[in-house]
């Protein structure tokens, strides 16, 4: 009897609009549409932005799926943009909830309506672990997704960028993997990860040294890149695709005066990180299945 081949479940890789600010220069920055094309002709399946009519209808022409990003105070200040959101086509959208000093007790209630009005809407919302929100530090994070769960009896959908919690633990590369997958029916839960390459002191580390090779931190990003698709590959796969995003930025001090610009930088850790995900794929793929 011949059985159907499943076909592998998908990458989907979004770039961010906010890795092309001042590129090639901030006297001759590219225009928003001219960015798109970029986006496009570099590979890249989407693009990633808080989305308005003018990207929506750039990114129809050129093909490129979107996923959307903003930070929120709550489920009342959210609904506009979420439904402004879902008109533009949007489905997968990350957030950035409340703030730093947010207790995580008031941090898990505000999560549990939002999530419960983005689902109303047929959105996918996620919860970034990020910096200057209430998910900053990873007990913090671990208690939100814990009372989260106690009130709904779901896990957490989360975004997740490793980068916050690296830096908060200072963490070095050999215990990359084992302190930051501890997580992993979380991981495998979600379907948005913000990669920004990183190590223990810096939230954003330079992708390549200037000249076309990759440093030696992204390298050691890199193993742990593979080491995250593999755990994700390990669970149910929601969705049977992965929406993922190099998040190289140009603001918020990310970017050090001497580094590439994050533009290049990004389209280099396009590459590499799709190879990451098919090693990924290949290691999930000999293993036994039950």
């Amino acid at each position: 009897m011949n059985y159907p081949i499943t076909p592998p479940p998908r990458l989907v890789m979004c770039a961010a609009t906010w890795s092309m600010i001042a590129y090639p220069s901030r006297q001759r920055e590219w225009s928003l549409t001219r960015k798109l094309t970029e986006i496009a002709t570099a590979g890249f399946d989407g693009v990633c932005a808080f989305i308005t009519p003018e990207i929506k209808t750039a990114a129809d022409r050129l093909g490129l799926v979107l996923m959307s990003s903003f930070d929120t105070q709550g489920v009342t200040a959210a609904l506009p943009r979420l439904r402004q959101q879902r008109d533009l086509g949007v489905k997968f959208i990350n957030l950035q909830l409340l703030n730093h000093d947010t207790p995580p007790s008031q941090a898990a209630r505000a999560a549990v309506p939002l999530l419960r009005a983005a689902r109303k809407l047929g959105l996918s919302v996620h919860i970034e672990t990020h910096r200057d929100t209430a998910t900053e530090t990873p007990e913090k994070f671990t208690e939100i997704a814990r009372l989260y769960q106690k009130a709904t009896g779901e896990l957490l959908p989360v975004t997740w960028d490793h980068s916050h919690f690296a830096v908060s633990k200072h963490l070095m590369p050999a215990a990359f993997s084992a302190r930051l997958l501890a997580w992993p029916q979380l991981i495998q839960h979600s379907q948005m990860f913000h990669l920004r390459p990183f190590n223990g002191q810096h939230c954003q580390v330079p992708v390549t040294d200037g000249r076309g090779a990759a440093t030696p931190e992204f390298q050691d990003y890199l193993t742990f890149a593979e080491d995250l698709f593999a755990c994700w590959l390990a669970g149910p796969r929601p969705g049977h695709e992965l929406w993922v995003c190099p998040e190289l930025g140009m603001s918020h001090g990310y970017h050090l005066s001497t580094h590439p610009h994050p533009w290049t930088d990004a389209i280099y850790a396009r590459r590499a990180l799709v190879t990451a995900w098919e090693k990924a794929l290949l290691q999930s793929s000999s293993l036994p299945k039950n």
